[in-house]
C-alpha cells in the first residue's frame, strides 16, 4: 500500500499538491482503521474533513473530528489508536502516538516522522506529518445522524452528522470561536452557496451555544442569519483569505471570499 502512495505522489504537479494528497491519503487510511476497529459504531464524523470526504468539499482539512453519539461502553479511544498503528506499521510507516484523553475532548496526534522527506516533499528529514484526532465525549444533544459509503483512496463506511447538523457545527464555530479562522468563512460560503443544502439543525446549534455559555438570544429560523452577519461584519477579511489560501483547491477564486458575497448567500 505504501507503493500506491508513492505512485500517487509521483502524479502530482507541485509540492503543495503532493503534501495535501499525502495528508488526505493518510486520513483515509486512519478512517479505514477506525471503521475496522469498531469506532464508527459510537462515533459520528463531523467537521471540515467530513465535508471533504462525504461531499467533495473544495478545501483540504487537517483534523479528524468526531462526537461520541453512541453508547460510551462501546468506546475505547486508546484501543482505536493502537489499531491504527498496528495496521500501518507493517507497511513501512513510522507511526508515533501522542495522546491526551484526560479532558472532555479526547485528542491524539498520529505522527509520521520523515514521511514527507521520504516521498520527496520536504528537504527536512525530521519533518513530521501529524494528523490530529479529536473526540467530543460530551457533545451537545440533538444531532441528526447518517451513514454513507464513499470511496476516497479506499472504500469507507462513515457514520456522521447529517447535513443540517454539519452546518450547525460550522455556525457554532463562527459564533463562538474566540479567534477568526478563514477556513470557517470559506466553509460557510460553500454551505450557503448550495441552494439544496438544508437549513441548520437549530436544536443542536442552540444546545451547543448553551454549552459554551452563549450570552445572546436563542436562535430561530428568523434570527440566526442576523446573528451570523453581525459576527462577520467585525472580521478582518484580508486575514481570512490569507488563512485559507493554502488549503483550497486551485480552481477556487479567492477573490470570491468577501463579506459582500457571504451576505448575498445569507439572503438576510
Amino acid at each position: 500500500m505504501k507503493e500506491y502512495l508513492v505512485n500517487l505522489v509521483n502524479q502530482t504537479t507541485s509540492q503543495i499538491e503532493g503534501r495535501n494528497l499525502v495528508r488526505e491519503y493518510i486520513q483515509a487510511r486512519i478512517l479505514g482503521s477506525l471503521q475496522r476497529s469498531g469506532a464508527m459504531i459510537p462515533l459520528a464524523f463531523h467537521g471540515g474533513t467530513a465535508l471533504r470526504f462525504l461531499y467533495s468539499h473544495g478545501r483540504f482539512s487537517e483534523d479528524l473530528d468526531f462526537a461520541l453519539e453512541g453508547n460510551r461502553q462501546n468506546y475505547n479511544f486508546r484501543s482505536y489508536l493502537q489499531a491504527i498503528r498496528s495496521e500501518l506499521s507493517p507497511e513501512g510507516y513510522s507511526v508515533e502516538l501522542k495522546v491526551n484523553d484526560q479532558k472532555t475532548v479526547h485528542s491524539a496526534f498520529i505522527r509520521f516522522p520523515g514521511l514527507f522527506f521520504e516521498l520527496g516533499l520536504s528537504p527536512q528529514q525530521n519533518e513530521v506529518l501529524a494528523v490530529k484526532i479529536e473526540v467530543d465525549t460530551n457533545p451537545p444533544q440533538g444531532a441528526g445522524l447518517s451513514t454513507t459509503v464513499v470511496r476516497r483512496f479506499v472504500v469507507l463506511q462513515l457514520h456522521h452528522h447529517d447535513k443540517a447538523s454539519l452546518l450547525s457545527g460550522k455556525l457554532h464555530a463562527i459564533l463562538q470561536r474566540p479567534y477568526t479562522k478563514g477556513r470557517d468563512i470559506y466553509d460557510l460560503l460553500w454551505y450557503l452557496s448550495n441552494p439544496s443544502w438544508p437549513q441548520p439543525n437549530l436544536e443542536l446549534l442552540n444546545n451547543a451555544l448553551i454549552q459554551t455559555n452563549w450570552k445572546s438570544d436563542i436562535l430561530t429560523e428568523k434570527n440566526w442569519k442576523l446573528q451570523v452577519l453581525s459576527r462577520l461584519q467585525n472580521l478582518n477579511w484580508e486575514s481570512i483569505v490569507s488563512d485559507v489560501s493554502p488549503f483550497v483547491e486551485p480552481s477556487f477564486d479567492l477573490n470570491l471570499l468577501t463579506l459582500a458575497n457571504v451576505e448575498r448567500v445569507l439572503k438576510v
